[in-house]
């Protein structure tokens, strides 16, 4: 894998999807040899600030990062009345896949071992991304995610793939052990939060949450080649 240059880069960048533009944040540390792209879930954006802390944690173990926004801003406002575009998980697995070619285009991250990290509602567009880019994509994380709205693309999902939930959060415990199961991924596994909810908003709970994906991307994403 060939580093980039030891310079840190860090941009506002707009990604083209067709006739609209998606606004993202991304940020390439110093020698980096892997990139996370975030998948925001229901009713987020690039703002969330779970996932740029999370975002930030991985960039102190040398990952670059890709936070962006999934709908325009025009699309926020819509959402925010109907709120049926946050649950439109094909159009967003879309996006996700436009965005992914998009970085597979560039001169700076092209070359970048490719990872996903998705929240919610954006675990399951991550996940049906990992199985369009199944040669491609070397890991998988999910934060409280709702892996079963990609239940048709789960046996074909290769890539390393960690669930990450809250202990409190029974539902979504049951719907990830259900996906687990299901993964076609022969490395996979499920980590439960102890005393967590469905945001990781108790004390030391969302640490915990980077400590587990900082793990995972550095051994699939900057350890293997």
């Amino acid at each position: 894998m060939t580093e980039l240059s030891n310079t840190e880069r860090n941009a506002e960048v707009r990604i083209p999807i067709g006739s609209i533009y998606l606004d993202g944040k991304l940020d390439i540390p110093a020698g980096a040899r892997g990139i996370v792209v975030f998948v925001h879930g229901s009713g987020s954006s690039r703002h969330s600030p779970r996932n740029q802390y999370v975002a930030q944690e991985l960039q102190r173990n040398g990952l670059a990062t890709l936070l962006f926004d999934l709908l325009t801003a025009e699309e926020e406002r819509i959402d925010m009345i109907t709120r049926e575009l946050r649950f439109d998980i094909d159009m967003l697995s879309k996006r996700l896949i436009d965005t992914t070619r998009w970085l597979l285009d560039r001169p700076d991250t092209k070359k970048l071992n490719l990872g996903y990290f998705g929240a919610s509602t954006g675990a399951a567009a991550a996940l049906i991304a990992a199985r369009e880019y199944s040669d491609i994509v070397k890991a998988v994380v999910s934060r409280g995610g709702r892996p079963d709205l990609a239940e048709s693309a789960l046996m074909y999902v290769k890539a390393p793939t960690l669930f990450i939930v809250g202990g409190k959060d029974t539902q979504v415990i049951d719907l990830n052990q259900w996906a687990l199961d299901k993964t076609g991924a022969l490395e996979k596994r499920l980590e439960i939060v102890p005393g967590a909810t469905h945001l990781f908003e108790e004390q030391g709970a969302l640490e915990e949450v980077a400590r587990l994906a900082g793990d995972w991307f550095k051994i699939y994403l900057l350890e293997r080649r």
